[in-house]
């Protein structure tokens, strides 16, 4: 080692980093099983330390022999090991017996273990020399503060260790260089190792003789001016420290003042009084002073009794809705009902309310509109990632950096009892070491506990009765059932292309046009192109992708308007786009001018610029969804199914083929457990009215897999999908593989089946029907027990649809093909068995 010298009862941890070393460390120390490997050898490298040699340097003669108690590895900055090591006694070397892959050689062991054990041999043996020894290191550890656990732990060794232990552990404790250790250690002889010693303890008690000498003198200088302070604060005019301290207490009498005149709780005021006793008597310089202060500053501020009037006109708030959010209608009904019933009963307990739908849909901002229709104060909770309990509740003050919950601090910035909280995402809670956050909101979000929430910080019950709680969440499966049924949940649905159309005109392109600096005379975007944009460039059940497009569309145009500021206008320009000729521009026979023209680029463009179809192709590129439903069902084996996500309702093709085999059934498509065993059931309901519907295989079988494999593909592949809803849709796919006709191209499908047929309910009809209504598929089979889901969606889009209610298999295939799926007539017989 090139550090430190171990001595014999003493502990040092060194570092290796050595070759030779790290393969000891590896070989022994790692992969050893008994007591035996985990001793080492210890010798002090008396060669430079800074020389890479190879060689092994010479060795010194005597080391210590020591137990291995820890290793730790690292690889920065360079790659070793840390040891901590402790030595049992001194060893001297023989003979070198192999230098690689580390040193190993013949050693004899110079003082025994067993002297150790024998506490009053020593006193015996070497008489005054020991005496002496003892009563110096009795006098250093003395001069040393007992009241530090260490020094009164030494101070107890030196009369429970064996005297010829304590030269060896002194020396490794006291300061002194490598030099002297080492000489200790080559001081085989007891005798000898307590006269090197002895002055060394000498020295080190002179050196804190003099430390203590001046310390007294420094003491004394601080005590002279502390004497002088009062006169020099009187006769000079200067601000001095006690002035200081004076402020300081000026400010803890105010805080002191602030929280008598406060309106908090008996019990706050208690646990408050209680602390300002505390912070009067504690120096400034502790560190739980600031910590007292800042909490007791945190109670003054919270609003304990403070709260906002709300607005309870009925029509105005239906006006404010109305003006900020096109459809919600649940919202706004649930908004109204709240304040109808505030207007009768004024202590009315905020409700919970959880939104649920999916993304871009508006729940976040329709909670700040609910705040701004109540008067009230909105703040923000993003609890999506949160998996700290302690975020919710807040952290103990016994705690380094301690603070509390979001709850409290959310009440500390708006300043009332009654603002409205949106707990943002409150489905993608995480849960870790420090505990579920989803089960420290359960308090927060049950009317019957939060009147008296307690947060750790403050200890104290604070209440939330008050406050208006809103909730969003894309999904309920991932909410807790515990938590979920202390909210009422509102489900959020997607738009529709009339309501996107609606909202992109009321909101999105007056925001768009405010954002990059335009104007309505300097652009114009007809509710045709509009209806382009959802239909070809978006297919989302919210409209953040439709801001993004038009967002796109006015930076184009931007790009257009500044460009022409600065170029002068031709005489025998063209006057585009007024009157008429706008009506023309839109339609299919003129052939509109593209806003990217290159013969247009020198020229200003014409004010209002038209957004056109061929403007939206240059702008935002190829469309990127197609009307493709017709062009897929265009061979047997495919159909439509309806599916929900987090993300809204999609359509969903399913794929089926045959081909020569053993009667395997193949599912491809990332597919579930519950569509593994819908498929099949399919496949077993087919088989078993194969000859009722006339359904063969390839060799004419009704057998429908005998020498057939059947393979089910669900796209898109990289999709995860499972649930019980596509059963119909495979049993239509598979009717019409065997049967080798068509499915209606403009026709989906969704529900549950069982293995007699039956077609179940399934969830979701509402984002499915959506789904399908933006596909422009026309005809949608759905089990007959949705009925009542139906009155959910809007009148308009049930107008243009045509809703096929079934209650089993044989009504599906029906409406499934053209002309219908006509079954082979059953004639039942029954035979007498009198």
């Amino acid at each position: 080692t090139h550090e430190s010298v171990l001595l014999p009862g003493s502990t040092m941890r060194t570092s290796v980093d050595s070759p030779r070393n790290m393969q000891l460390v590896r070989s022994r120390l790692l992969k050893g099983t008994s007591l035996r490997s985990t001793i080492i050898g210890v010798i002090p490298n008396t060669s430079d330390p800074t020389s890479d040699c190879d060689d092994l340097p010479n060795l010194h003669r005597i080391g210590t022999a020591a137990l291995a108690v820890q290793v730790v590895g690292s690889n920065w900055p360079k790659a070793h090991y840390t040891l901590l090591v402790t030595g049992l006694c001194r060893f001297q070397i023989l003979q070198l017996l192999k230098e690689k892959p580390y040193p190993i050689a013949e050693v004899q062991q110079l003082d025994r273990l067993e002297q150790f054990t024998n506490g009053h041999k020593s006193e015996e043996e070497l008489g005054e020399l020991s005496e002496q020894f003892y009563k110096y290191a009795v006098q250093l550890v003395e001069m040393l503060d007992m009241s530090v656990p260490a020094v009164a732990k030494l101070r107890r060794l030196l009369d429970n260790l064996p005297r010829e232990a304590l030269p060896d552990i002194l020396t490794s404790i006291i300061r002194t260089t490598n030099q002297e250790k080492l000489q200790i250690l080559d001081a085989v002889r007891l005798e000898e190792r307590f006269k090197m010693t002895i002055p060394l303890l000498v020295r080190q008690i002179e050196g804190l003789k003099l430390l203590q000498k001046t310390r007294k003198s420094k003491q004394d200088d601080d005590k002279r001016i502390v004497a002088i302070r009062p006169n020099r604060r009187i006769t000079h005019g200067s601000i001095t420290e006690d002035e200081e301290e004076e402020e300081d207490h000026d400010d803890v009498v105010m805080l002191e003042k602030k929280i008598r005149t406060s309106s908090m709780s008996e019990q706050a005021l208690k646990v408050c009084l209680k602390e300002i006793k505390r912070l009067k008597k504690m120096p400034q310089s502790m560190p739980e002073y600031a910590l007292t202060r800042n909490y007791l500053e945190l109670m003054v501020e919270l609003p304990w009794n403070k709260s906002t009037k709300d607005r309870l006109e009925i029509r105005a708030a239906r006006i404010v809705l109305d003006n900020d959010h096109y459809a919600m209608e649940k919202l706004k009904k649930r908004v109204l009902e709240y304040l109808a019933v505030r207007q009768l009963k004024n202590n009315l307990k905020g409700p919970i309310l959880c939104f649920v739908g999916p993304p871009g849909v508006g729940k976040t901002s329709v909670g700040r509109s609910i705040a701004k229709t109540l008067g009230r104060e909105f703040h923000r909770i993003a609890l999506g990632g949160v998996c700290d309990q302690s975020d919710i509740r807040g952290h103990r003050r016994t705690y380094v950096g301690s603070m509390p919950g979001r709850i409290i601090n959310g009440l500390k910035t708006v300043g009332v009892n009654n603002p409205v909280f949106l707990l943002d995402e409150v489905d993608k809670l995480a849960k870790s070491l420090q505990g579920d956050p989803a089960a420290a909101l359960l308090e927060v979000l049950d009317p019957e506990q939060n009147h008296s929430f307690t947060d750790h910080y403050l200890n104290v019950a604070f209440d939330l009765s008050q406050v208006l709680f809103i909730a969003t969440a894309n999904t309920t499966a991932t909410i807790p059932p515990a938590l979920l049924d202390r909210m009422e949940v509102i489900q959020v649905p997607g738009y529709t292309q009339e309501e996107k159309i609606e909202i992109a005109h009321r909101h999105l392109i007056p925001k768009q046009l405010e954002l990059h600096g335009l104007t309505p005379q300097q652009i114009q975007i007809p509710q045709v192109t509009t209806l382009g944009i959802i239909t070809r460039y978006t297919r989302e059940a919210g409209v953040r992708a439709l801001d993004r497009k038009l967002g796109a569309i006015c930076r184009a145009v931007a790009v257009k308007v500044a460009e022409g500021q600065h170029k002068e206008a031709k005489p025998d320009r063209a006057e585009v786009g007024e009157g008429e000729d706008c009506k023309e521009h839109i339609t299919e026979d003129a052939k509109p001018e593209s806003i990217s023209d290159t013969a247009d680029l020198s020229l200003p463009p014409e004010m209002p610029i038209l957004i056109d179809f061929h403007a939206l192709k240059d702008i935002l590129g190829p469309p990127l969804y197609d009307m493709e439903v017709s062009e897929r069902l265009s061979q047997p084996g495919v159909a439509v199914g309806l599916a929900w996500t987090p993300l809204g309702g999609e359509i969903m093709f399913v794929e089926a083929s045959r081909m020569e085999g053993e009667g395997q059934l193949t599912l491809t498509g990332q597919l579930g457990d519950v569509m593994k065993e819908s498929a099949h059931l399919a496949i077993s309901w087919l088989r078993s009215n194969a000859k009722r519907y006339q359904l063969t295989n390839a060799s004419g079988s009704f057998d429908l897999l005998d020498n057939t494999d059947i393979h089910l593909h669900f796209p898109a592949g990289a999709v995860t999908k499972d649930g019980p809803s596509a059963g119909v849709t495979i049993v239509t796919c598979l009717a019409s593989l065997f049967s080798g006709r068509l499915v209606c191209s403009d026709v989906a499908m969704t529900g549950e089946i069982t293995l007699r047929g039956l077609v179940l309910p399934v969830g979701g009809i509402k984002d499915k029907v959506l789904a399908a209504h933006r596909a422009g598929l026309k005809r949608i089979i759905i089990p007959q027990r949705n009925e009542k889901d139906l009155e959910e969606i809007a009148a308009h889009v049930r107008q243009e649809l045509t809703f096929v209610l079934a209650a089993c298999l044989d009504e599906v295939l029906n409406a499934a093909f053209d002309g219908g799926f006509a079954a082979k007539a059953r004639l039942e017989h029954f035979n007498s068995k009198l």
